[in-house]
């Protein structure tokens, strides 16, 4: 295994093979198609917007850009919703989030149709994660943690796993698929008591807290694999980084991923791949 966990690597192997399913869609007459839903123009949504449609060119993916006024109405929001849902040419919605304050997330999240919540935003989608039936999709940062695992080759079955975090886009599900994986799992977060003692117990450190550099040395151990799904803004050095003190936690563990160059790249591959599984579904049907 390698010691930093970088994730071009992974993305590209998971981009071949939607390739290759592309290929093989279009060959039928089907082009895997993915609908971007955007209501302004925030910085965040724009930069994940670009990464999603730089991979979509790259793999074959037809991209379909949804974009509505920022004081677009609930009730008009989520009638575009309902219309692409019907758009039979599409396959994948990926909405970007969070939503104007007029507009109720929650309502629009699950007012997309399960067999194409490619983002893995909606309660059908959460129930096949927890499941593990293939309803809807699992969210893509959390099969992107997954994927970094499997394509290093690292050992799940038997080993201990933590996770720093609880949230339904990452903490909850990623949790959820390591134990399917038959990993004992423990989720940590801000209530857990002494989080450094439980997570130095780990083989498998999935940090997904949303807080720079919260995670230190203390917290590690030297056959410790870490996959580090944070992004946060560095005000000093002006970039990203993620939730792991990188500098001081690499030369103490056995495997690491770092931020940038991480995690971020296979979460868009995990999304076309997702577009791609819709499209074949459908096909199915």
């Amino acid at each position: 295994m390698e010691h930093i966990l970088k994730g071009a690597a992974v993305a590209n192997a998971i981009s071949e093979n939607v390739i290759a399913s592309v290929e093989a869609l279009k060959a039928e007459g089907i082009v895997p198609s993915l609908a971007i839903v955007r209501a302004g123009e925030k910085p965040d949504d724009l930069a994940y917007e670009r990464a999603a449609m730089k991979r979509a060119e790259k793999v074959g993916v037809r991209i379909v850009n949804e974009v509505f006024p920022e004081d677009i109405s609930e009730a008009d929001f989520l009638a575009e919703i309902d219309r692409i849902n019907k758009d039979e040419s599409v396959h994948g919605i990926l909405m970007m989030q969070p939503l104007p304050s007029q507009i109720d997330g929650s309502l629009a999240r699950e007012a997309i149709a399960a067999g194409k919540d490619v983002d893995g935003c909606t309660s059908a989608s959460m129930a096949g994660v927890f499941t593990n039936e293939k309803i809807g999709f699992p969210p893509c940062t959390a099969e992107a943690a997954m994927e970094m695992l499997h394509f290093y080759d690292v050992e799940i079955k038997g080993k201990k796993a933590a996770v720093i975090g609880r949230s339904l886009v990452i903490g909850r599900p990623v949790g959820m698929m390591l134990m399917h994986e038959n990993a004992t799992v423990v989720n940590c977060h801000t209530r857990t008591v002494d989080v450094p003692s439980i997570t130095r117990e780990a083989d498998i450190l999935i940090a997904a807290a949303g807080k720079l550099r919260s995670v230190t040395a203390e917290y590690t151990n030297p056959n410790q694999v870490i996959i580090d799904v944070g992004i946060n803004w560095d005000e000093a050095k002006q970039g990203i980084a993620g939730d792991v003190d990188f500098d001081a936690v690499e030369p103490v563990v056995k495997a690491i991923s770092p931020v940038p160059a991480g995690v971020g790249s296979v979460t868009t591959a995990v999304l076309m791949k997702h577009v791609v599984e819709a499209a074949t579904r459908n096909k199915d049907k």
